[in-house]
């Protein structure tokens, strides 16, 4: 928080005077003079064993380990004794190491596993990677270097060789970082330009990416060439050779941790606040956080939790009965932890459920904020049967494994809305699955930044409001009419759109690729993508692209749509893409949002919470008929930790549909696969299919179902179907009675049409 930026910065500022003042003058006797520049010589020795080699280079040692088939770990230690600061921090235990063999080429040595050879020229020693084709991965201009504070990689560049990642770049990430420089670490700037949560990774996309595994700060320069430099006098990096850019993220995160699977009300937005000697508004007590939680139930919306003690000095009383509370309410229990890590077993006995984690408690990033991380992590975890679910600033490598990653402290304005915008979707690149900034910002703010800042975020995986530490409380619901409803709009969907987040959440622990993506990383050949042209507009999902409205308009220009049909969500509009939209138009209820033809959208609708759903609840889908495409559901608890020992099912959809024109959809729903403790053994279904007409017919397993001529008739109806022609340009809704989720059964719509397709 902004207390404990001042804090540090005024310590960061005695040190450097303090160490200005040790060191004297400028010139002054005994003022010692930088190392000067060395690069790697060329190699004086060569040996093998297994699938690590050593290479020699006069008083430097240089090793390579392999990891996998596609992964290896590069080592330089300029004075021949290897180091690791990280230790077992980062990297996870990876098993058995591939078989691999190697040659001595005359003028370099090759190491080689069945799909890359890694080049070791001999002089000077120089590094070189290739596929088993002999195609070109990267190879160093020159060898590593180093001085008295740094090691240097250097890399040529490809002549359309884009790069992504190094964690969470504010106001940049999701388009290429060709060109720039970016930098690796924590610099207490949470704004515009600073880097939060960074991660000492990128990617290329030549289908490469690269780990430095350290705890010291980056400095990455794309320019031509390359060079990635670590303050550290030792070089350790590891290699993935995709060769995709999703393939590089799951190689990354399998060597330093998966994602974690947050509970379902980590997915509902959460709320923030001091409940407890608040300096903004004056004393209350714990307990009156529970009549804001009824505020949300008054208002009908949705909240998932509740951090009762957001601020320093703030506390809290009651702790028990607080959780108790706020459980009746159907929200989990969340504290700061002001008071230290230490506290924690005592706070989850009691009912805490979210931990948030600051720089004042867990230390200055690094080390400390990964540690800090885990530590709050497993707290929740071995005090309760919950899953831990941790927010935290200034994170590392590694923390995608245990916690949101969140931007910090921020003023509400247009401009906090438009570098937001490409942060989250960037930050994705890295492994970083779950990240996110409060709600029109901690300060400031207006009704209208706010409720455009929570239209768009409703689309990432997490979300919370800040109330603590603004002039006045910043929940949904305060901003009076027509804000209040327009965020209850959107927090509904929100919660209505659950189980399609919560399956690409699940997809995120076996792939490592984070609900939220750029462009670029789904259109991988589309120059336009990974541009500008892209920059201020991300996917959720593969299936939604959202274009957040980021001024004091209804206007949005430049929304560019990749290749394929895109259907506008509140019209039913279609565009053929590429195409760049221009003068859509975007009143302050309307998020410019647009649906993938092709897509099947699991929903649960009619909730304010997931804990409105029972036994009978229907499952709906939202289908987009356009060719062959499908979705998998994923299921579990949603709350315990059961789904690692297998506790969890799928059911899969499939949609056949003529690529354009009219014709027949075949939706094909398959048994759900798996159990779970409260799963669905029978429930209805329904499906909103957009076809733009009429069909001849519906069939259910073969059985025609009766065609109803209204919303209400079909509401009333057990089973049927009704074409509202006034619903996004022309909708088929079907309902079915309830049905056993262990058999697959078929949906025809007879004489139907692709989207787009009239």
């Amino acid at each position: 928080m902004r207390k404990s930026r001042g804090l540090r910065a005024a310590v960061v500022a005695a040190l450097l005077g303090l160490a200005a003042a040790l060191a004297g003058p400028v010139g002054s006797v005994g003022a010692a003079e930088p190392a000067p520049a060395q690069t790697v010589g060329d190699v004086t020795g060569f040996d093998a064993d297994g699938a690590v080699y050593h290479l020699h280079a006069g008083k430097a040692q240089a090793r390579v380990s392999f990891v996998s088939d596609l992964t290896f770990r590069i080592e330089l230690a300029p004075d021949g004794k290897f180091t690791d600061p990280t230790g077992k921090d980062i990297v996870l235990p990876q098993g058995k190491p591939p078989r691999t063999h190697w040659k001595d080429a005359g003028d370099a040595y090759e190491l080689a596993t069945g799909k890359v050879t890694l080049r070791a020229f001999k002089a000077p020693l120089r590094f070189e990677l290739r596929r088993a084709d002999g195609s070109l991965v990267w190879s160093e201009a020159k060898g590593l270097s180093w001085d008295g504070d740094t090691t240097t990689q250097t890399l040529a560049r490809g002549g359309d060789e884009q790069f992504y990642g190094a964690g969470m770049q504010n106001g940049r990430g999701n388009t290429s970082h060709r060109g720039h420089t970016v930098e690796v670490g924590v610099d207490d700037n949470w704004d515009d330009g600073g880097h939060p949560n960074s991660v000492p990774f990128y990617l290329s996309t030549a289908g490469y990416g690269v780990f430095r595994n350290t705890y010291a700060p980056n400095t990455y320069a794309f320019k031509d060439p390359v060079t990635a430099t670590a303050k550290e006098r030792r070089f350790d990096a590891y290699y993935f050779a995709g060769p995709s850019e999703k393939e590089v993220i799951g190689q990354y995160t399998k060597l330093t941790g998966k994602p974690f699977l947050p509970p379902l009300y980590g997915l509902e937005i959460g709320d923030s606040d001091c409940y407890l000697h608040n300096a903004n508004r004056g004393e209350r007590h714990t307990l009156d956080a529970l009549k804001v939680a009824d505020l949300y139930t008054q208002h009908d919306m949705p909240n998932g939790w509740m951090l009762v003690n957001d601020g320093y000095g703030c506390g809290y009383e009651h702790l028990a009965e607080a959780s108790k509370g706020l459980g009746e309410r159907k929200m989990k229990l969340g504290l700061w932890t002001e008071d230290g890590l230490d506290k924690l077993a005592e706070q989850v006995k009691a009912g805490q459920r979210v931990a948030k984690l600051d720089v004042a408690w867990v230390g200055d990033g690094y080390k400390h904020a990964l540690d800090g991380c885990k530590d709050a992590y497993r707290g929740i975890e071995d005090n309760s049967d919950a899953r831990g679910f941790t927010w935290a600033p200034e994170s590392w490598a590694g923390a995608q494994r245990c916690g949101v990653q969140w931007s910090g402290d921020q003023k509400g304005t247009w401009e906090y809305i438009r570098w937001q915008i490409p942060t989250y979707a960037g930050a994705s690149m890295s492994g970083l699955a779950y990240t996110t900034g409060d709600v029109d910002g901690i300060f400031g703010g207006s009704p209208k930044t706010y409720v455009r800042d929570l239209e768009w975020k409703s689309f990432l995986p997490v979300m919370m409001t800040m109330d603590g530490w603004a002039d006045s409380d910043k929940q949904p619901f305060r901003r009076g009419e027509p804000y209040t409803s327009i965020s209850r709009k959107y927090l509904k969907l929100k919660e209505s759109l659950l189980p399609y987040m919560y399956s690409y959440a699940a997809q995120a622990t076996r792939t490592g690729v984070g609900p939220v993506r750029p462009l670029s990383l789904e259109y991988p050949d589309d120059p336009k993508a990974g541009s500008d042209a892209a920059k201020y507009e991300f996917l959720s999902g593969e299936d939604f692209l959202v274009a957040p409205v980021y001024q004091d308009t209804e206007t949005r220009d430049g929304i560019y749509l990749p290749k394929g049909t895109w259907v506008d969500y509140w019209s039913g509009r279609t565009y053929r893409g590429p195409v760049t939209v221009n003068g859509y138009h975007a009143p302050l209820d309307t998020l410019p949002l647009f649906v993938k033809a092709g897509a099947n959208v699991p929903m649960w609708p009619g909730i304010t919470s997931y804990q409105d759903r029972t036994a009978a609840s229907p499952l709906a889908w939202d289908v987009y008929p356009q060719g062959r495409s499908s979705f998998t559901l994923y299921e579990d608890d949603g709350v315990t930790r059961a789904h690692r020992d297998g506790a969890a099912a799928t059911q899969r959809v499939d949609v056949a549909a003529p690529k354009s024109g009219a014709g027949t959809v075949r939706i094909r729903v398959g048994a759900s696969r798996g159990t779970f403790h409260g799963k669905q053994t029978s429930r209805p279904y329904e499906f909103t299919v957009h076809t733009g007409d009429a069909p001849r017919g519906v069939a259910l397993a073969g059985r025609q179902l009766p065609r109803l001529h209204s919303a209400a008739a079909l509401e009333a109806a057990g089973e049927g179907w009704y074409f509202d022609p006034s619903d996004r340009a022309g909708v088929v809704r079907v309902k079915t009675a309830s049905r056993t989720t262990d058999r697959a059964f078929s949906l025809v719509l007879r004489g139907a049409s692709a989207v787009g397709g009239k």
